[in-house]
């Protein structure tokens, strides 16, 4: 079977986050429990017992005197509910083998689906559950047993009325908009008609409890909401949106969830700041005379139906708006830290609090769909946002694939829980390009290398820029009759 290790050079290999090596001489250890539950909760690994890790750090085998009863003991353990919660483990994850003439176990613990999810030893969640970070195990504090638990649910959370909360906690406002886009989404729809109160009922964003008081739900709160009646279900929610441009990438705007001029909700972020990276990148697809209403843009202009060079590659335009989607349709928003978008000159970075639901490399594949906040989904859909096939992630790597540039990075956080993906609007080699024409060309104009290369004429002096202040580039002359050459 496969394995994530060559147990035919052990010596080459050094703990981590998912390798770890345990004496076992003296019998099962105690602390091999930690690990599983670690390994499971965390993204997997493997526990070599009868392996010892020398001072230098190296992995070398020892022979288990009866590595037999060791994985019969092990199993009896294992599918003891009392002890251990859940087991994850086929037949195949536990075998002996033998290494350098020494018996050894190999147990492959993969990583735990999201219902399988805390897995913890000795009956509680609370004390029990443990994450992996680097070489140790870590006990996993509440708040990250909290947010398993929740994704463990059949429903997600998001569905949830709040019997405490009456439909004057969201915006009116947020709602009109929300229906004007809806109607030039989906004209004559069987709602358009409907009161406010019975279109959010039947979208998923109200309803009504056993008395017949209409409440809205977590979804629509955290889409139409008010910030300050947000945070009386969610104390942590926060949405930051920012910029950062020039050589030494200052922060030029930002927007936070709480600021003057605005709901603070879910619904007008997505507009506010898709509107923003679009425009500010100059990428085909800017929504040009388009805001949440379907009507006119962010500054009261009407939609005249004028072309950008973005209208020629719309599927960059429709990935920017997946990932935005996805990160707001992802995350948890009982967890710290907050959404946070960052656009810089040539990169816009999506974090979320929340793990994954399903393993990154099934859903990077695509065809599977596990929402963390399946009726947030819905009201997007609803508009026209957001992919409910499970093809959105690679739908956006297979535009990036297309266009040449870096390839999407996905980082996975867990202290506390988080996601990030970072979409570079550029070519691998760009940077390198221009200092390897002016190699050649000892000199030029940013407007002949622009053209040789085949780059936009402003991504040409974002490079020149950055290049010069890290002293690499200097520049001779003023505008329009400026050249650049290496630094000598």
């Amino acid at each position: 079977m496969w394995r994530m290790i060559d147990l035919e050079h052990l010596e080459k290999y050094r703990e981590n986050n998912r390798i770890e090596a345990k004496l076992a001489l003296g019998g099962l250890p105690h602390s091999i429990w930690e690990t599983y539950c670690a390994f499971a909760n965390t993204l997997g690994g493997i526990i070599l017992l009868g392996v010892e890790e020398k001072k230098d750090k190296t992995l070398h085998p020892v022979n288990l005197p009866d590595p037999g009863r060791l994985i019969r003991e092990f199993w009896e353990i294992v599918n003891d509910s009392k002890k251990i919660s859940v087991n994850i483990l086929s037949v195949q994850d536990v075998q002996e083998e033998i290494v350098d003439g020494c018996h050894i176990i190999v147990i492959t613990v993969p990583r735990a689906q999201r219902y399988d999810r805390p897995v913890y030893m000795d009956g509680d969640p609370f004390m029990g559950s443990y994450r992996r970070n680097g070489e140790g195990d870590y006990r996993c504090v509440r708040e990250d047993v909290e947010a398993m638990l929740r994704d463990a649910q059949i429903h997600t959370w998001d569905m949830t009325l709040l019997k405490e909360l009456e439909l004057s906690a969201l915006d009116v406002s947020s709602v009109a908009r929300y229906r004007r886009r809806m109607e030039h989404c989906r004209p004559n729809h069987a709602w358009e008609k409907d009161t406010d109160t019975e279109f959010l009922c039947r979208a998923g964003a109200a309803g009504r409890s056993d008395d017949g008081t209409v409440h809205p739900t977590a979804a629509g709160l955290l889409m139409f909401g008010r910030v300050d009646e947000i945070r009386r279900e969610f104390p942590a929610y926060r949405l930051i949106y920012r910029e950062c441009e020039g050589p030494g990438l200052t922060e030029n705007f930002s927007l936070i969830s709480g600021g003057k001029g605005w709901s603070g909700n879910v619904f007008d972020f997505y507009f506010i700041v898709y509107d923003r990276i679009a425009r500010g990148l100059c990428l085909p697809g800017a929504e040009v005379g388009w805001d949440a209403d379907g009507k006119k843009d962010v500054a009261g202009k009407a939609d005249t139906g004028d072309k950008t060079e973005a209208d020629e590659d719309p599927a960059v335009c429709q990935a920017l708006r997946e990932a935005l989607a996805n990160c707001l349709t992802n995350a948890d928003y009982y967890g710290r830290q907050g959404v946070v978008v960052t656009r810089k000159r040539d990169e816009v970075s999506f974090s979320n609090p929340g793990g994954f639901r399903i393993d990154p490399g099934r859903a990077v594949k695509g065809g599977i769909s596990d929402p963390r906040n399946e009726a947030l989904v819905r009201l997007f859909h609803l508009v026209d946002i957001g992919n409910r096939t499970g093809s959105g992630l690679s739908g956006i790597y297979r535009v990036w694939r297309s266009h040449g540039w870096k390839r999407p990075v996905i980082y996975e956080e867990f202290e506390p829980e988080r996601i990030t993906m970072v979409l570079a609007i550029q070519e691998q080699d760009d940077r390198k390009m221009v200092i390897d024409y002016l190699t050649e060309r000892v000199q030029a104009s940013a407007e002949e290398i622009a053209k040789a290369l085949g780059i936009r004429r402003a991504k040409t002096i974002a490079y020149l820029e950055e290049l010069a202040a890290e002293e690499l580039v200097e520049a001779l002359g003023e505008d329009p009759d400026k050249i650049y050459r290496l630094k000598s």
